[in-house]
């Protein structure tokens, strides 16, 4: 079959839930048979982000980088899922868990925004972590903070932290993404914040419910801010 270039369709909508395309490659990893479809909706664990949720026909499979053929591949989820015999050129349905990759997205947009409130305070992003239940933003701090070496100070940070993010969520700020001159997707938050970025993104910070920033530590010369983040209906 002809080589047909693979679309990251999940860059370009991250709300779209299914796909008719077709299958473009088939293989194995590891003794795991995969298979690549053209228009991609699986976000593959990368970047701090989990990977998606998804089926190909109705076989839920997991999504994976495949460092041989530089596809992104769809791999069954489990020895059970019968996975069945694919072939180059087969129409096939792609389909994720929405609301899986909607609570992904919310917590990598707020992310960013956090990362944008610590920037407004000195800091430099340090490290990341978007999954559920483990989020936090890494910083150093190039200046010294003395508010950092007591608890009471800390509050007062994490308070501004609070105030930054709470006031672009209720602007509702845009989320937006384009390709620099080096050919990195950048994400952008208006003109808040702006970063290279692989994600799944909320289309505006409107979109984000309950974003909790409960603790900021100090460990090791880092600043770790906690949080954690939801999508939900305007």
């Amino acid at each position: 079959m002809e080589s047909v270039m693979q679309v990251r369709a999940y860059l370009d909508d991250t709300y779209a839930e299914q796909a008719d395309t077709r299958v473009i490659a088939v293989g194995r990893q590891e003794g795991r048979p995969w298979a690549a479809v053209e228009h991609c909706l699986f976000h593959p664990q990368g970047g701090g982000q989990p990977a998606d949720r998804g089926w190909l026909e109705e076989v839920e499979a997991v999504p994976v980088w495949d460092e041989q053929s530089g596809l992104i591949v769809a791999v069954p989820a489990s020895e059970e899922a019968g996975w069945p015999v694919f072939a180059e050129g087969q129409r096939v349905r792609a389909r994720i868990d929405l609301g899986t990759r909607m609570a992904h997205a919310a917590l990598h947009t707020a992310g960013h925004l956090i990362e944008a409130a610590g920037r407004a305070q000195g800091w430099e992003p340090a490290g990341n972590n978007h999954f559920p239940g483990q989020a936090r933003i890494e910083f150093t701090a190039p200046r010294a903070d003395p508010r950092l070496a007591d608890p009471e100070g800390r509050e007062e940070v994490i308070a501004e932290l609070r105030k930054v993010v709470a006031a672009a969520i209720a602007e509702d700020l845009p989320v937006t993404a384009e390709t620099d001159e080096h050919g990195r997707r950048v994400v952008r938050l208006d003109n808040l914040h702006a970063a290279p970025c692989g994600g799944t993104h909320v289309r505006s910070l409107g979109d984000l419910r309950d974003v909790l920033l409960p603790a900021l530590k100090v460990k090791r010369g880092r600043i770790r801010v906690s949080y954690s983040a939801a999508h939900g209906p305007r």
